[in-house]
């Protein structure tokens, strides 16, 4: 822990310490982001969101993002985006959550491209523009950022704003699901159903069904369901997972 917030402001240490001991990494949070430095501000935004250490408070977290926004932080733009887009802490204001990810994409932010490209793929904020969505889905992925790596995927298997390409489309859903992405996960198992390699297929349907939250397992059900009968047993899988999140 920082023995005083004069110290250098070790914003990976402290976001560690929040795992272990969140209250104390929460109060030396605070201290610095009093004193003007930036990455405790974004840091205080994001666990006043989560009440992580420190009694949920989204108004005070948009505050707080707004300050480190202001001073150029990519993290503070993107999670004020957030904010801005589903109203915590305040009114929803699409076109200026839009802005913010921007920022946060121009400021090299993987979360700020990924979400500035779900506004462009739905028409939020700004017109629907898939061939600028699907840039940023790109631009991500690049960068590592798994759930862009799995909407790539997606535009390349679909010709959404490109040639499609089912082979490239595959092999960034592998990249999705290796890097973590549960619907990485789902998307690549549906593939390889598709080449009859059910073995992986099902490793990969498991790990997406024990990782994925409730609202993704119904429409990964939906999907599995209207696939036929070689994925009957899978969808039983997904509907008795279903059945204990809802029991």
């Amino acid at each position: 822990m920082l023995a005083s917030t004069s110290e250098r402001f070790d914003a990976d240490q402290l976001a560690s310490m929040l795992d272990h001991q969140p209250g104390q990494a929460a109060k030396a949070i605070l201290a610095a982001a009093g004193q003007g430095v930036v990455e405790a501000q974004a840091l205080l935004g994001q666990i006043l969101l989560d009440g992580r250490g420190i009694e949920q408070d989204e108004r005070l977290a948009r505050h707080w993002l707004a300050v480190a926004a202001q001073a150029g932080n990519a993290k503070a733009h993107n999670l004020l985006g957030r904010c801005l887009e589903h109203g915590w802490g305040g009114e929803v204001a699409l076109s200026q959550a839009a802005i913010h990810y921007a920022q946060a994409a121009d400021a090299g932010s993987g979360w700020g491209l990924y979400n500035l490209g779900n506004l462009l793929a739905t028409g939020r904020g700004l017109p629907a523009d898939q061939g600028l969505a699907l840039t940023c889905y790109e631009k991500a992925a690049q960068m590592g950022h798994a759930k862009s790596m799995n909407l790539y995927g997606r535009y390349l298997e679909q010709g959404i704003a490109t040639t499609a390409s089912p082979l490239r489309a595959a092999r960034w859903y592998r990249r999705a699901a290796e890097a973590g992405d549960f619907r990485g996960m789902f998307s690549l198992a549906l593939v390889l159903a598709s080449r009859g390699q059910m073995g992986e297929a099902a490793q990969w349907f498991e790990q997406a069904r024990q990782q994925g939250p409730v609202d993704f397992l119904r429409s990964a059900l939906a999907t599995l369901q209207d696939a036929g009968p070689t994925l009957t047993s899978f969808a039983a899988r997904y509907a008795e997972a279903i059945e204990r999140c809802e029991g």
